[in-house]
């Protein structure tokens, strides 16, 4: 059996801790606004809370992946969670309730009347968009040279069936008490490198993305939704205004189908070096592979010499990857 006790952005999902530790816990949390994942209290909920536990140590993101399940009923709405207009009084935005999760730990669900921003209403297929979104108006004049090119966004803009939820909800993944649909991280250039080497392991493809400057929300769920892929988006401004994003994130999303192939293909040897300097030095070493490449096609060094392959040892050592 566990219990929940609420610290400020904090949650504690576990049995009672007596009462000095809840005294010391409930001040260093209302201090420091940390959260300490459900998991290391009691068991965990799934496979996908150790799955966010296997991706967190291999990339070390700033902020918690998030796990993100669309709502067919508000009766599947968590217990724990947090309804913006019940809980705050106030509706949110989908990025900031994200930030609630990633940051802060918090599991937030959001129905039709806790949306603030429109275009995950219509994202999310949880109201049909109006004529006025399809001619174009939201982005024309400011956004857009016409009406045509605002229309033209908004027809390929991604949404899911009219609808099929009627909200969705947001947690940490290490600590997540749902299955998700996907998983949402925040992330840098670095970290998606080695997000999309785990993701190719298995079969060696690539992803294909839709990347816009408009709700980002919508685009880090919906196009991965639809098509069961890993997606990679960008932060729009709202969510760099609202929800404090900063200039280095990217998102990268994973269908639940794939997470467990992510956290697997990211602690295999060959995907988990990255250079922790750089260099400029012409004719660098070439792995062995790449050098018997360039010798089938006929490439040579400046001084006509054979390319050379070095093992892997070596170069990691000649560029200090980790």
């Amino acid at each position: 059996m566990f219990s929940r006790k609420r610290l400020g952005f904090w949650f504690v999902e576990s049995t009672p801790p007596p009462p000095l530790l809840a005294a010391i816990l409930a001040s260093i949390c209302g201090a420091l606004l940390i959260h300490v994942p459900l998991c290391l209290f009691g068991g965990l909920v799934s496979e996908f809370n150790e799955y966010g536990k296997r991706i967190e140590e291999q990339i070390r993101p700033n902020t918690y992946p998030v796990a993100v399940k669309m709502l067919r009923s508000a009766d599947e709405v968590p217990e724990e969670a947090i309804r913006p207009v019940r809980d705050l009084g106030r509706c949110l935005s989908t990025c900031q309730a994200f930030t609630l999760s990633r940051r802060f730990g918090e599991t937030v669900a959001q129905l039709f009347e806790d949306m603030w921003c429109p275009e995950p209403v219509m994202g999310f297929g949880l109201a049909e968009p109006p004529e006025f979104f399809y001619e174009g108006k939201t982005r024309y004049p400011v956004g857009v040279a016409s009406l045509e090119a605002g229309a033209n966004w908004a027809r390929e803009f991604p949404c899911l069936p009219v609808g099929e939820y009627v909200g969705v909800v947001m947690a940490p993944l290490i600590s997540a008490s749902f299955e998700p649909d996907v998983a949402v991280i925040y992330c840098d250039s670095a970290q998606l490198l080695r997000l999309l080497l785990g993701l190719a392991y298995e079969d060696g493809r690539d992803i294909q993305t839709v990347l816009g400057g408009h709700s980002a929300c919508v685009y880090a769920v919906v196009p991965s939704l639809l098509k069961n892929e890993c997606q990679a988006s960008v932060p729009c401004r709202g969510d760099r205004g609202y929800a404090g994003t900063q200039d280095y994130e990217m998102i990268f999303t994973i269908p639940r189908d794939k997470i467990g192939r992510v956290a697997e293909g990211l602690e295999k040897a060959g995907t988990g070096s990255t250079p922790t300097r750089f260099s400029m030095q012409p004719e660098y070493m070439l792995s062995e592979g790449y050098a018997e490449i360039a010798g089938l096609m006929g490439q040579k060094a400046a001084d006509g010499s054979e390319i050379k392959g070095y093992a892997g040892k070596e170069r990691r050592l000649s560029l200090q990857y980790r």
